[in-house]
């Protein structure tokens, strides 16, 4: 291993070191660093091989958090791919850590907004882009108009 090709893994470790780095992330961080493109494969694909690196272990981690702090399957994914993972089961990550989507949205609703039984076409249409924002789905978030009894004023 030449001197220049420890000097990349020394980097792409320390960043593995502080949290897990999707193979492109990582790619895109070293490649800013200066470092050739041919060498930062190399690097990545022995990094993968030693199992320091994991883009289903990164993607698992990544869609963990982001549902502990509210985020919807729309956003998760999209940011996932951003970050060069394409496919990913969301649904089994969210059993394991809220048991259900509508589990994650109603937290979300209820953390935001007051449980009010009957609420304007307005403030639910503000409600609604608030949800959506945050990457739910309108199914999803009509669905939570009838779990949770709302009914709609004409006002």
């Amino acid at each position: 291993m030449s001197e220049r090709d420890k000097e990349i893994k020394d980097a792409a470790l320390r960043l593995l070191a502080r949290r897990e780095h999707s193979r492109n992330e990582l790619f895109n961080k070293l490649a800013l660093k200066g470092y050739g493109k041919d060498d930062v494969t190399a690097i990545l694909d022995e990094l993968t091989r030693q199992g320091w690196q994991d883009d289903l272990r990164y993607a698992e981690s990544y869609a963990r958090s982001r549902i502990q702090k509210g985020y919807g399957p729309v956003r998760i994914d999209y940011e996932l791919r951003q970050n060069g993972i394409e496919s990913v089961d969301l649904d089994e990550i969210v059993q394991q850590v809220a048991g259900s989507w509508m589990d994650v949205l109603e937290r979300v609703y209820s953390r935001k907004f007051k449980q009010d039984r009957a609420i304007g076409r307005h403030e639910w249409a503000k409600r609604s882009r608030f949800l959506v924002q945050r990457g739910f789905p309108g199914e999803m978030i009509s669905a939570l108009l009838h779990h949770l009894n709302i009914s709609l004023n004409k006002f």
